[in-house]
């Protein structure tokens, strides 16, 4: 995945901002980020943090054979990798252009600086040194990783001890830190990078830019230098032409943060130093914050034991005595309920509504009669006609309760209504008529 590029509208706004001289993150233009260094358990591992960029620099060492052409000299090796975690436009697994330019400046800067005596890592001339390999792991990218890195390296290696070894004749008897305690390097001096940006054509100046800086910055120039204010190395890359008061004001300003930058160095590893000694917390348990919701810990009262038993036979004679009726057991009255009390569970008027129910329940065999009534309208008259009665039975039975319907029996005369009677009239006159 490569890296998106900003639009035309964010390079102008960036651009803008710059010949204002005012900054995204409220810096002005010779400022540095925060750093910050964290060590962990064991001896050569660190993590830098200069702003939101992260650095994890760890150093190992082993013993090999020396190089035909220095057989007195041990070996630094130096290797950076950039991973997808720090950054979506980083390729696992492929070497790019930028890696490999910020190895080849980590190794000027920090092994042909002779910042450590590579002598002092020979144990036998010819045949045995110590090869010191510093690894550094870009956790989170937000721009001037070369500074970060740099940082990592130098205090990963004044952090780290090596194995004491002992040499009798031919014989190498490499002791384990609980044997012997381990030994420092030897470090001459601590070079330090410091990045400058430069924009329109060296216009405008800025230290230690920002990810969105660098990406609409002309021409970017790295220095690294000691708290001596010697030079050890001087990248210029971007192509830009810079004058000689330009890289004079750099070197001016490199001095003063690299003074800085030492001076929290130094600090860092004494008070780790001190922490260790003293048994406290260290490494990287020592940047965790505590923050705990509750605490378990109770402040011990002061508890007077003096006189304890007089105390308890005071209060006991000062106490009514135990009365000596025993408490008779309480009698429920009925409908209530009883549960526990030393007595046996039940329910008052249970058996009473059983009773009732099953007296309900047993009915004797009568018929059951239902009157029909049914109402006719003549001219506003009224008149009533019974029906036989319908007889129902219920049987007496314990397992189901049976309905017998007896039919009903058809009227001896059926009713005539009203307009079969008129019908009934016009047609025996309309006989008389025709005799």
């Amino acid at each position: 995945m490569k890296e998106t590029p900003l639009s035309n509208c964010e390079k102008r706004f960036l651009l803008r901002a710059i010949e204002e001289r005012k900054r995204l993150d409220g810096r002005q233009c010779y400022d540095y980020r925060n750093l910050r260094i964290s060590f962990g358990t064991d001896y050569g591992c660190c993590i830098v943090e200069l702003g939101k960029t992260r650095v994890l620099g760890q150093v190992s060492c082993e013993l090999v054979a020396p190089k035909p052409n220095r057989a007195t000299e041990g070996i630094l090796f130096f290797n950076l990798e950039l991973s997808p975690m720090a950054s979506p436009a980083f390729e696992p697994g492929r070497q790019s252009e930028l890696l490999i330019k910020l190895n080849r400046l980590l190794e000027r800067c920090l092994r042909n600086s002779k910042c450590i005596d590579t002598e002092s890592l020979c144990v036998v001339a010819g045949e045995k040194v110590w090869q010191i390999r510093v690894d550094l792991h870009l956790l989170n990218h937000n721009g001037n990783i070369i500074d970060a890195a740099s940082i990592a390296a130098i205090v990963a290696l004044c952090h780290f001890r090596r194995p004491d070894v002992s040499v009798q004749g031919e014989e190498v008897t490499l002791y384990t830190p609980e044997e012997r305690d381990p030994v420092p390097l030897s470090i001459h001096h601590m070079p330090i990078c410091v990045s400058f940006a430069f924009f329109q054509q060296g216009t405008y100046l800025l230290v230690d830019p920002s990810e969105q800086e660098e990406r609409v910055m002309d021409g970017l120039l790295v220095i690294a230098m000691n708290k001596h204010r010697e030079i050890c190395t001087i990248q210029s890359s971007g192509g830009i032409m810079l004058l000689k008061d330009q890289v004079l004001r750099c070197s001016k300003i490199t001095g003063v943060k690299v003074a800085e930058i030492t001076e929290l160095i130094q600090k860092a590893l004494e008070n780790d130093q001190k922490v260790r000694k003293e048994g406290g917390k260290f490494g990287f348990a020592e940047s965790i914050p505590s923050q705990k919701i509750t605490a378990f810990k109770i402040d011990q009262a002061p508890i007077d034991t003096n006189d304890v038993q007089e105390q308890a036979e005071e209060i006991i004679s000062k106490a009514f005595p135990p009365s000596e009726v025993l408490a008779k057991p309480i009698l429920w009255a009925s409908g209530t309920a009883q549960i526990g009390e030393g007595q046996e569970s039940s329910w008052g008027d249970f058996e009473e509504s059983e009773k009732e129910e099953e007296e309900d329940e047993v009915t004797p065999d009568e018929p059951i009669t239902v009157e029909d009534q049914s109402m006719e309208t003549g001219d506003t008259g009224v008149r009533t006609r019974s029906q036989k009665d319908e007889t129902i039975v219920l049987s007496d039975s314990e397992e189901e309760d049976v309905v017998i319907l007896e039919p009903e029996i058809a009227l001896s005369r059926p009713e005539s209504s009203p307009k079969q009677d008129i019908n009934k009239k016009t047609a025996g006159k309309k006989k008389k008529k025709a005799v």
